[in-house]
């Protein structure tokens, strides 16, 4: 029996009862007709407590409960920060309010409530950054200047299925590039559940590689890791949900899908994305520079050779396909930055080789 179901019965009683006695009230109108008219509203008052309870009870609450729930942590400090402070402010102006003449003694104490709650409340959400700022630096001044900062610690970052799968999330968390939490909605975890639970071996397997980098996340003393039941009403797409609530709660979103990298960014929201993270820290090497590689494969056209360099970078060799197992000397001659990353193209250094073979 759900709660909401109880509430619907203890709402059909009273208003029955409330009805019932209406009813009678309005029989000494009519003596001859009391009990019909007293049936007749208490059944009606049964009929709407029964409808109209959930209406006026737990659908607001859930509805408050969800709209809490995809506030971001900084702004429900900040907005109980300044309602406290507009009460603060009323209760002190609350007296020499009361002293004027009526009827302004006994209305404008309660105006004041509500005018500086509203005030103290905007004025606090609106700067929050500037005190979540300064509590971090007191806490760190009283510390004696630790590197942990309460803006850090409470930046939440949006994880992606995809993120999550690809599983070097966790390499970077590790080294302390991800300040903040990372923020795993439970629609994401159904999401890599499923995948998990996927009749496709391949999809099964990455699934289950989805879990164990969650688990190694977790483990991680320096990474805060909340899974949060926030979600956003309305919408199914996992990638649309991820977005409306990065608008929301003021977050980035870590993915590495380029049809969810596009779509934020053209609604304004941040994204990291670990791909354009690791085309940034490649190594940069220019046209007439050389190299040291291993020739490994043939590649597409006649002569061509293929190596990679220490970060995985593909290095196209004009005439070394018959070099293919040995390391080689390559002059750069040209850098393509492509959409799949960068490819460099180069020639065996022959004057390096002859003096080689010498």
């Amino acid at each position: 029996m759900s709660f909401e179901f109880i509430l619907r019965i203890i709402g059909m009683i009273v208003l029955a009862v409330t009805g019932g006695y209406l009813g009678f009230d309005l029989s000494r109108f009519s003596p001859s007709d009391a009990i019909r008219t007293t049936l007749v509203f208490a059944l009606v008052g049964a009929l709407t407590g029964l409808i109209l309870t959930p209406y006026f009870t737990t659908r607001p609450a859930r509805a408050l409960r969800s709209l809490l729930g995809r506030l971001a942590a900084e702004s429900l400090f900040a907005g109980l920060t300044g309602l406290i402070a507009g009460l603060l402010i009323a209760a002190l102006l609350a007296f020499p309010l009361s002293l004027l003449p009526k009827p302004l003694g006994e209305i404008l104490p309660f105006v004041g409530v509500l005018i500086f709650s509203y005030f103290g409340v905007s004025l606090f959400v609106t700067r929050q950054g500037d005190i979540m700022g300064l509590l971090s630096a007191l806490s760190g001044r009283g510390e004696g200047g630790g590197s942990s900062s309460w803006s850090n610690l409470n930046r939440n970052i949006l994880l992606d299925t995809s993120v999550i799968i690809d599983g070097r999330v966790s390499d970077i968390a590790r080294t302390g590039f991800l300040p903040g939490t990372l923020l795993i909605p439970r629609f994401v975890l159904n999401e890599l559940q499923n995948i998990a639970d996927s009749s496709d071996g391949m999809r099964r397997q990455r699934g289950r590689r989805g879990m164990e980098v969650l688990a190694e996340l977790q483990k991680l003393p320096n990474v805060l890791v909340r899974i949060s039941d926030i979600n956003v009403d309305g919408v199914r797409e996992v990638d649309d949900k991820l977005v409306v609530l990065g608008k929301q709660l003021k977050c980035p979103v870590l993915t590495n899908d380029y049809n969810l990298n596009r779509i934020a960014e053209l609604q304004g929201v941040t994204v990291l994305n670990i791909n354009e993270l690791a085309n940034a820290i490649k190594s940069v090497v220019l046209p007439g520079e050389a190299l040291r590689i291993n020739i490994m494969q043939e590649g597409k056209d006649h002569s061509q050779g293929v190596g990679y360099m220490e970060d995985g970078t593909m290095v196209v060799v004009e005439n070394g396909k018959e070099y293919i197992g040995e390391y080689m000397d390559v002059n750069i001659t040209k850098v393509l930055q492509t959409a799949a990353g960068r490819m460099i193209f180069g020639r065996v250094d022959e004057e390096a080789l002859a003096k080689r073979k010498k």
